[in-house]
């Protein structure tokens, strides 16, 4: 069997092209309008946000970084439009080692787990196929039908481990 190839997330968004920006507010646009919510000043600036960044935010982040754009912009919307986002599949929330909630982009982005380090939170997103496949042999064997699922590994990063041994 040949070794397992990881893949570090970036390179699995490289292979696959990036998409446009202007789509993932295409879509949530039309969800506000599926939902009855009218398109306002204020999402934008977190939308926008919440796109120019490819790490994983909370909403404490979000707000920190659209109140630097518009000091209008309360805590509550951010958390109300960041549930949106996540309602219309734009955003991915994802709970790291320090059980805060976080968000990730979503939409035809390319599917990933994460090694999380339980001292620092450093985050790695990787692909493995061969990990991908077993889970497909297992949810087949139990005849499950999975619809999607969450890997997360829980560690410590090289620097960590570095650390404790100084």
């Amino acid at each position: 069997m040949n070794p397992a190839r990881v893949l570090d997330i970036s390179e699995v968004s490289k292979a696959q092209g990036t998409i446009p920006v202007t789509e993932e507010k295409h879509v949530f646009e039309e969800h506000l309008k599926a939902v009855g919510l009218k398109h306002s000043h204020q999402r934008d600036v977190i939308l926008d946000e919440f796109l120019k960044h490819r790490t994983h935010l909370s909403v404490d982040d979000l707000y920190q970084m659209a109140r630097q754009r518009d000091q209008r912009i309360g805590f509550s919307t951010v958390f109300r439009t960041m549930k949106l986002l996540k309602d219309c599949g734009v955003a991915r929330e994802v709970v790291l080692a320090d059980g805060i909630s976080r968000f990730e982009r979503n939409y035809k982005y390319p599917h990933h787990d994460h090694l999380i380090c339980t001292s620092c939170n450093k985050t790695v997103e990787f692909f493995v196929s061969e990990i991908e496949d077993l889970q497909e042999q297992v949810a087949k064997k139990y005849h499950f039908k999975m619809k999607h699922h969450v890997m997360v590994l829980y560690g410590l990063c090289r620097d960590c481990q570095r650390a404790l041994k100084t």
